[in-house]
């Protein structure tokens, strides 16, 4: 059996889980070959290629699960998208170098932010926070550049600053070995704000010693991405999968630590049953949530 999981650009957070999710499929003998397809615009491209069976699974950060089920902007019509699993939970920031000055959210006004690819859900998200923030896109200068080009271009001081997410990741890492950074703060009450009034948010940090020369917490936002798929998956498929999820994480999490703490993101299932992974009004598939109760994930 042969599946394509739908990811974002190359070596990015979504792809090399990917890769992780793939050498243990290989291990386990679970499926005879997974591609990895890298999606420029991430999570709204993996929904539509899910819809026109371009691909049988795609990682989606949570907040676009349900507009793609709702054909909400920047989605044309409705998709008929289901969950499968879900696979990590991480913070979402702005990083600056050191020496620019930057120190806060609101310091980027009339600076050069790179804020991910032009219709990715990078870009949405900055889009939605700054919307409740009341940052308006006319006071700094968008600039739209993949995770690799944007820390080349704030490295060689071309942008102001850039917004990352999850860590650890690998371009993340790699900026700040070469770059004195600073990961800016968010002003008295901003993400008390954010919390409250974006239900697929939730807090997050970024610790001390995440980052070479970051030495302290700091308090930032959290999305949780998820494995999709769509309802005319066959179950075989999406079941394989979501064994895999749910069984492996302690692999999965020795290959790529972004999946540390993927057990804790199934507690939901033991406390409110398949509802527990209904993101956004988007239900569990059928055959992801049949094999979760087979492994006593949900009661009976």
């Amino acid at each position: 059996m042969q599946i394509t999981i739908g990811t974002s650009e190359f070596e990015s957070t979504f792809y090399t889980q990917a890769e992780a999710i793939a050498a243990i499929a290989k291990e386990r003998g679970i499926f005879d070959r997974v591609d990895i397809f890298a999606t420029p615009t991430a999570s709204v491209g993996n929904a539509e290629r899910m819809e026109a069976g371009e691909i049988e699974f795609g990682l989606l950060a949570a907040n676009w699960i349900g507009r793609a089920a709702r054909g909400e902007p920047p989605f044309e019509r409705a998709l008929d998208v289901r969950m499968a699993a879900p696979a990590n939970s991480g913070p979402m920031f702005f990083v600056a170098l050191r020496e620019s000055g930057l120190e806060t959210v609101d310091d980027l006004r009339g600076g050069r932010v790179s804020i991910g690819p032009a219709g990715s859900g990078m870009a949405q998200h900055v889009a939605t926070m700054f919307g409740v923030l009341g940052i308006g896109f006319d006071t700094f200068e968008q600039i739209h550049l993949n995770f690799l080009d944007g820390a080349n271009a704030l490295a060689a001081g071309e942008i102001d600053a850039q917004f990352q997410c999850p860590i650890p990741n690998k371009v993340m890492t790699g900026l700040a070995e070469r770059a004195d950074i600073r990961v800016l703060d968010y002003g008295a009450g901003q993400l008390e704000t954010l919390l409250e009034r974006v239900g697929f948010y939730r807090p997050a940090q970024v610790k001390a010693g995440a980052l070479r020369g970051h030495e302290r917490d700091s308090d930032q936002i959290g999305v949780l991405n998820v494995i999709a798929t769509h309802a005319r998956t066959p179950d075989d498929t999406v079941g394989r999968l979501a064994r895999l999820m749910a069984t492996q994480h302690e692999r999965l999490a020795a290959l790529n630590p972004l999946f540390e703490g993927l057990d804790r993101l199934f507690d939901p299932l033991r406390s409110d049953g398949a509802a527990g992974l209904t993101i956004d009004g988007v239900p569990l598939h059928p055959a992801a949530a049949s094999t979760y109760r087979e492994l006593g994930l949900i009661g009976p």
